[in-house]
């Protein structure tokens, strides 16, 4: 594999330097600044890679690999007639992409929000800090928070009652610390959704279910795949984060036979996936080997972090790189697999990492900390490591 790490540009506060000493030499990154929906222009990406690239000289080399992520506009999503406009444009950045040499673009189709979780800040037995989704709690911004219309039934009357009573005994600064982490919106960002608009947003989904969603997407790939075939250019397609509905919003890339109806859309490799084990792990249903079996050809991009179910199945934490319900072991042997069949290396990134050690006293976005990535990537290359050498003994 490649080994790469997510850089959320100048703001970062994790630096390239860092990341270069971490032994990685892809950067996975994206031109946050220009709003979702309009092209990226020559400059502006010419601008990034000129940033990551100007200590090459120097110092051991680094390149921009992966485009994490060309958002796809909510427009597009929701099927509306001006998708046109922002189709034409996903396909004018990805052609300005391909002219400056990047040839994997990753996005997602998740409506509104692109992850969720209800703590940032979850403790481990050893004192770091993980990500953390509760069910429970997720009800209780949904339920009690958010208030959003007809709410109740999408949980169980167990779940609304405990909901409820935990509501009536949180301080205001947990309300506002849970309100503040649910409405969160994109990865590497500090600032959640206004809640007296987020409604609203959800309101425009009110008519489009679990088929609609589909068939947008379809309609998306099939626009825009046949562009990047001609480009060279690998789109990746993220699973859903968390893999389930929320906030009564469909999800349709979080099973091993969504993927399966995904590719069908369009029969190209330049129709992928970004396989991450994190999300797609979630789901007890996911066969996480049989899925890099089924589909090696297509995957083009590689998150490896491991989540951890807990007794309610619909709740979970981000576990070390090599323990929670991830086979690591298994994963990471299927990816070599995958490779010596087919000649190339694909772009892997330690997905996610607990925030421990020195940064604990560090502002640093939420599962983005250098230390619990590195350790995550020296764990991961020692995995891969070992399995290569016995695959030649």
């Amino acid at each position: 594999m490649i080994h790469t790490m997510r850089w959320f540009g100048p703001n970062d506060p994790v630096s390239l330097m860092d990341i270069r000493q971490a032994g990685c030499t892809g950067i996975v990154t994206a031109l946050h600044q220009i709003p979702v929906g309009e092209v990226w222009n020559v400059e502006a990406i010419k601008e990034r890679i000129d940033s990551i690239e100007k200590d090459n000289d120097r110092y051991s080399e680094l390149k921009w690999l992966v485009v994490e992520s060309l958002p796809v506009h909510e427009d597009i999503k929701k099927g509306l007639p001006s998708r046109e406009h922002f189709i034409e444009n996903y396909k004018t950045s990805l052609k300005n992409l391909a002219k400056c040499g990047i040839k994997t673009v990753c996005y997602n189709f998740m409506p509104v929000l692109d992850w969720s979780r209800t703590n940032l800040n979850f403790e481990m037995p050893d004192g770091s800090k993980a990500l953390r989704f509760v069910w429970e709690d997720f009800a209780v911004f949904d339920l009690c928070i958010l208030k959003r219309p007809n709410a109740e039934k999408d949980y169980e009357e167990n779940v609304i009652e405990a909901a409820k009573n935990k509501f009536d005994r949180m301080s205001e600064i947990e309300i506002k610390t849970l309100k503040d982490t649910a409405l969160l919106g994109l990865p590497g960002s500090e600032e959640a959704f206004d809640l007296n608009t987020f409604q609203s947003l959800l309101d425009n989904y009110n008519e489009i279910g679990d088929r609609e969603l589909r068939e947008n997407l379809y309609y998306f790939i099939k626009q825009v795949a046949p562009v990047a075939q001609e480009l060279g250019i690998n789109l990746c397609i993220h699973p859903d984060d968390p893999p389930k509905p929320l906030l009564g919003l469909p999800r349709v890339v979080s099973t091993e036979n969504d993927l399966v109806q995904l590719m069908s859309a369009y029969d190209n490799p330049a129709n992928g996936i970004t396989y991450c084990t994190g999300s797609l792990g979630v789901r007890e249903d996911n066969n996480l080997p049989q899925i890099i079996r089924r589909f090696g050809n297509r995957i083009h991009f590689i998150h490896l972090r491991a989540t951890k179910r807990e007794e309610n199945p619909r709740n979970f934490h981000e576990a070390d790189h090599l323990t929670g319900d991830v086979d690591m072991y298994s994963v990471v042997k299927e990816i070599v697999i995958e490779e010596r069949r087919s000649g190339r290396s694909i772009p892997m990134r330690p997905d996610h990492g607990h925030q421990m050690l020195d940064d604990l006293n560090k502002k640093t976005y939420p599962g983005y900390s250098a230390i619990g990535r590195l350790r995550g990537l020296a764990e991961l290359r020692g995995l891969e490591l070992g399995i290569l050498r016995s695959m030649d003994e």
